[in-house]
């Protein structure tokens, strides 16, 4: 009768024993590339695991405190071989491409991504961040409360559609004012506007630049301003200093201009996002939010 509780226990032990094995097998150092995907990371308990991140990896806060490797997409492969990482992770827009190669030579694995705005994209990405980090049950469960989220700003866009019709929207990145790219369909920028109810005035597939008289045309109700130097209370002034004929739109005599943190766009979609097209939803709709 006695030996039962010893082969159980024996079992255990065995368990515990794979258990450790199979942890200590997967990548410890890690490097990011990517906001989202940084982020993600840290909400799945990896952080400890990251010895570097890219420019665009800003939240949460302590990441800053890391190692830089440069943006994204001009990654230096001596900046990351010199964190001595056991795995690069990073999405489709991560790049150059000789880097990743030579970082792959000596000996990284280097994970790709999407970076495609979707919730399908984003499944795969947090169940291959789950198995890369062995928290697969932790990637499930945030992967349901995402979609739960989500489904909570939907609502919110379909109760307010019932009184109201969707603001025409122009989403802009920019750097100190300067040159802005519109964010226009299949960008992460559309997605958001989409996402929160707003009708996108850009047709085009895609980020590009547009004169400041053509971004004026378009005459949105609503302006989004996601700047890469400069934060939300001097993104506008900056703007317009370099696009004066936008003084006229209906966005901005209206004082309908809203910021948007730039990070946001980057490597897909992430935990954040929820919060902040529920945000969006009640200033595109201020009207149904006071109600």
């Amino acid at each position: 009768m006695m030996r039962r509780p010893a082969a159980l226990l024996a079992l255990c032990t065995a368990l515990a024993l794979s258990a450790q094995a199979v942890a200590a097998d997967l990548p410890q150092r890690w490097v990011s590339a990517g906001g989202a995907l940084s982020e993600w990371i840290s909400a799945l308990g990896g952080e400890s695991r990251l010895v570097g991140v890219d420019t665009t990896s800003q939240y949460p806060q302590s990441l800053r405190a890391l190692p830089s490797v440069g943006y994204q997409r001009q990654l230096s492969a001596e900046g990351i071989l010199s964190l001595r990482p056991d795995l690069l992770v990073g999405t489709d827009e991560m790049g150059p491409p000789p880097v990743l190669a030579q970082v792959r030579k000596a000996g990284v694995q280097v994970e790709v991504l999407s970076s495609q705005a979707t919730l399908t994209a984003l499944d795969h990405n947090l169940e291959q961040l789950g198995t890369l980090l062995g928290a697969a049950d932790t990637a499930a469960q945030l992967t349901a409360r995402y979609h739960q989220q989500i489904e909570a700003v939907q609502l919110q866009v379909r109760q307010a559609q019932q009184q109201h019709k969707a603001p025409g929207v122009v989403l802009l990145v920019g750097h100190a004012g300067t040159k802005p790219l519109i964010a226009g369909q299949g960008t992460a920028g559309d997605w958001v506007l989409r996402q929160a109810g707003a009708r996108n005035l850009a047709q085009h597939q895609g980020y590009k630049n547009f004169s400041s008289e053509a971004l004026a045309a378009l005459d949105p109700q609503v302006l989004v301003v996601s700047d890469r130097a400069l934060d939300g209370e001097q993104a506008l002034p900056a703007l317009l200093k370099e696009n004066p004929a936008l003084a006229t739109s209906r966005a901005v005599r209206d004082k309908r201009v809203v910021a948007l943190d730039p990070t946001l766009l980057v490597g897909g979609l992430g935990p954040r996002l929820p919060a902040t097209l529920q945000a969006l939803v009640t200033t595109f709709y201020p009207t149904s939010a006071a109600q």
